[in-house]
């Protein structure tokens, strides 16, 4: 047995210990609910929540993710269940590794925290094919999502899988496990109406469904204003502070409130600023909510072939409290977890207080709850200037697009407008440390281009057909890749001769490579948000008298995931196929015989497994770049440390990556985000939407890519290999890790900054000032006053640290002389 063998067996038996001793030591929960709230064991409950979807991350991840979020004030967990990745064949079923679920739920329990399952079975989440399986669309009768007996019998099959599963481990909060809430269906209150009737006997048919399981928890449905009672409706969107269940005996829940927003092919950077999130959450639980989940908290990756759409990235850091590698998203986690503790602290007065509104006009309020003789107040001010408003005698004053809590009523603890965290800039450096950087060796090998023999065969073939097919229905998901191959003949009497003879192509592809004689004559892609065009290409010179063959290669990039009856939506050649001159069709092809080809020779023969006895060995020298269909193959060392590992791939076209055999991910840093839209200032005030505060314009999409230490050899060599589809050049290819590069702030007096390096120290404090500075992170400056003594009292608790801690205030920092609320501002170096 190898070391690394060992240290598997040794992880899976310290894994049965810890969940034996779960098994035995967890309490049952009674858990219910009234028009207030979520009741555990019959008291009334905040729930703040985060999702964190376990195959966008690994199991040597879970640990550190969920206990991240516990630490920013995060009380449950809140994942989807991904039918396509435990049933990708049907009756086949997986939950290995990644999509260990149990060992997810456990680890979730392991931390102290309550789960939220959302089953779906339809998740949207960007999320391949909206999580069904491929099969499902390919068996006969079947219609999605509405009261049809082939789909619902599937459905209703992999839920029973799911919810027998959870029973078995006793995952349940009834039996001792941590899971107090499952949801069924998602959002179908948004495409209902276009499946009339039907649409509506569904939603009952999936609350009867849920119920008949008698789980003993509540059930919910999000979007859903119709949901049967006791089934509970909730909301997602950006701001749910005015929504209201569609019972008066069903609690307030926001199952998911937008951190951010996802990122496709050709789109900007996403940026929703901490104040705006905050701001939502508190006018959230000002108006009676009381459970929120942030969809995402940790959004992490799009491993191997999941990303939906189609074209949204590897990446799905989704702007969240934790990045895409998890580390802490400054201001953002910080800022969030100050709100969470406070309202966390003011639990019992807002389940069981008495409520009163006060509207003082411009869309300002102040709410009390009031219980067994203690207030606690919320003022809210969503309009974009400050406002002046009198409670109890005095005067206070709220920021614009922001709300204010005072626990006692009196005095005002957390504003959402006021930022008293740090923000974190985080840097990506070369693994290679020195300063000469050794280049990367690399092996490279062709891909090979299928074509039809003279004798009419197509080596390996799916099927033939005399018409177009869907590329879904063939390759059944196991690709992104299909061949279209056909052949005809052309006489010397024929019409093409003679004249500017063009191949013109219509796909809704997504990419489309055509080949001609077995010559590589174009490639073109969908531009984002326009799936379907049109290939056109002059092809005279390359004619033969007699036989001759055409060759397309259809590649999706994600399935569709949104939308009434989504599943219908064509991917693949659909035609026609035809060969023009003059603007005329001379010869239209569609209805020829074609044959079909899945995937790649490469995936067929795993030339991405570095452990795969190939037939012909990998070629040395003469690298081929900027040329498409080909295979690299390099080996790079771990890099030490504990920091994320990531690959920039920038000079790359477009392809698919592997490390050791697993998939990273698609990659295509050659796609730039549009140019404009972007802006060097960001105002949190006024409704957010995906586009506002966007950066990263005319850059690549995605430049870097996750590599979870997981999937590394400890201390040793490891295997990377990429198929380039476009043509690229992987000289500059790079490992990296990720580290604080600096950390700065900008808190008001009153506050305690807590400043950290994470693993680094404090080296330098580069700015420092306490009293009226102005600016941002490396451009702030003095005002006209300040404290003479506030550099040595940080450098003396900082420099050298880790962390510190720093109480903002003039007996601490020094006297200022200013007459307005002193903030500090302060960058420090790591």
């Amino acid at each position: 047995m190898s070391y690394r063998e060992s240290l598997v067996l040794l992880n899976c038996l310290c894994w049965a210990i810890l969940a034996l001793a779960l098994f035995s030591s967890a309490e049952k929960l009674s858990v219910s609910y009234d028009g207030r709230a979520l009741t555990i064991n019959g008291q009334r409950k905040i729930i703040i929540s985060g999702s964190i979807h376990y195959p966008r991350s690994t199991p040597e991840m879970w640990p550190f993710l969920i206990d991240k979020a516990k630490e920013g004030g995060i009380d449950a967990i809140e994942t989807y269940v991904f039918w396509n990745a435990h049933e990708p064949q049907q009756g086949q079923y997986d939950f290995s590794g990644n999509n260990d679920l149990v060992r997810f739920i456990r680890t979730v329990q392991e931390q102290g925290l309550y789960a939220i399952l959302r089953i779906g079975p339809y998740v949207c989440a960007e999320w391949n094919y909206g999580g069904f399986p491929v099969w499902l669309h390919n068996l006969p009768g079947i219609e999605f999502r509405t009261k049809n007996k082939v789909f619902m019998d599937e459905m209703e099959k992999f839920s029973t899988v799911i919810i027998n599963t959870m029973k078995d481990y006793e995952l349940f909060a009834s039996q001792g496990g941590p899971i107090i809430i499952a949801q069924i269906e998602n959002e179908y209150g948004n495409i209902k109406g276009s499946y009339g009737q039907a649409g509506n006997e569904y939603v009952k048919w999936c609350a009867d469904l849920a119920l008949s399981y008698d789980l003993s928890i509540p059930w919910i449905m999000c979007q859903e204003d119709d949901a049967p009672h006791p089934i509970i409706n909730t909301c997602n969107g950006f701001y749910c502070d005015q929504f209201k269940p569609n019972s008066k005996n069903s609690p307030k829940m926001w199952t998911e409130n937008w951190t951010g927003w996802f990122k496709a092919w050709g789109s900007r950077d996403p940026l929703r600023t901490a104040e705006d999130l905050a701001f939502a959450v508190g006018r959230f639980f000002q108006y009676g909510g009381t459970l929120q989940n942030y969809y995402m908290y940790h959004g992490g990756t799009n491993f191997g072939r999941t990303s939906g759409g189609p074209y949204i990235t590897t990446s799905y850091d989704y702007n969240a409290p934790l990045d895409e590698y998890g580390n802490k998203a400054q201001p953002k986690w910080g800022h969030l977890k100050q709100l969470h503790d406070l309202v966390k602290s003011m639990e019992e007065v807002l389940t069981y207080g008495e409520v009163n509104h006060t509207e003082y006009g411009h869309l300002t309020t102040a709410t009390s709850y009031t219980y067994k003789g203690k207030s606690s107040c919320f003022f809210g001010n969503a309009e974009n200037g400050d406002r002046d408003i009198t409670y109890g005698n005095t005067t206070y004053k709220v920021r614009g697009w922001s709300v204010s809590i005072l626990p006692d009523c009196k005095t005002e603890v957390y504003n959402t407008a006021e930022v008293n965290t740090q923000t974190t800039i985080w840097e990506k450096v070369s693994s290679q440390v020195g300063n000469f950087k050794e280049p990367m060796q690399w092996q490279w090998r062709d891909e090979k281009i299928e074509f039809v023999s003279r004798e009419g065969e197509v080596a390996d073939t799916a099927m033939t057909a005399n018409r177009l097919l869907d590329q879904k229905v063939l390759t059944n998901d196991s690709s992104d890749y299909l061949w279209y191959i056909t052949s005809f003949h052309l006489s010397g009497s024929d019409p093409l001769f003679g004249k500017n003879v063009t191949l013109r192509v219509k796909t809704s592809g997504h990419i489309l490579h055509a080949f001609l004689n077995g010559r590589h004559i174009g490639s073109q892609h969908a531009q984002k948000d326009k799936y379907s065009f049109v290939f056109e290409k002059k092809i005279s010179d390359l004619l033969l008298y007699g036989f001759n063959q055409i060759s397309l290669l259809s590649a999706t990039v994600g399935l569709a995931n949104y939308g009434a009856h989504f599943e219908n939506s064509e991917v693949g050649v659909h035609g026609p196929v035809e060969l023009m001159a003059d603007g005329e069709t001379i010869r239209n092809l569609s209805s020829n015989e074609w044959y079909y080809k899945v995937g790649l020779d490469g995936e067929k023969s795993e030339f991405f497994n570095p452990n795969c006895q190939l037939m012909e060995p990998w070629n040395y020298g003469n690298l081929p770049l900027n040329q498409n269909f080909v295979w690299y193959k390099t080996t790079f060392q771990t890099p030490s440390g504990s920091e994320a590992v990531i690959v920039d791939l920038m000079g790359m076209g477009k392809g698919h990556a592997w490390v050791n055999g697993l998939s990273i991910g698609r990659y295509w840093p050659s796609y730039l985000s549009i140019e404009n839209g972007c802006s060097s200032s960001c105002d949190f005030r006024g409704a957010y939407s995906d586009g506002k505060c966007a950066t990263n314009c005319g850059k690549p999409t995605q430049r870097w890519y996750h590599i979870p230490r997981s999937y590394l050899n400890c201390g040793g060599e490891n295997t990377l290999i990429l198929f380039e589809e476009f043509g690229g050049t992987p000289l500059d290819i790079d490992i990296q890790t990720t580290r604080v590069k600096k950390v700065c702030a900008m808190p008001y007096a009153g506050s305690t900054l807590e400043l950290s390096c994470h693993d680094r120290t404090i080296s330098d404090i580069k700015f420092v000032s306490f009293g009226n500075p102005h600016g941002t992170c490396d451009s702030f400056q003095k005002g006209s006053c300040e404290s003479s003594t506030a550099l040595s009292v940080i450098e003396e608790a900082c420099v050298g640290q880790r962390e510190c801690s720093i109480e903002v205030s003039e007996k601490n920092l020094g006297s200022t002389g200013c007459k307005k609320r002193n903030r500090l501002a302060v960058q420090v170096t790591c």
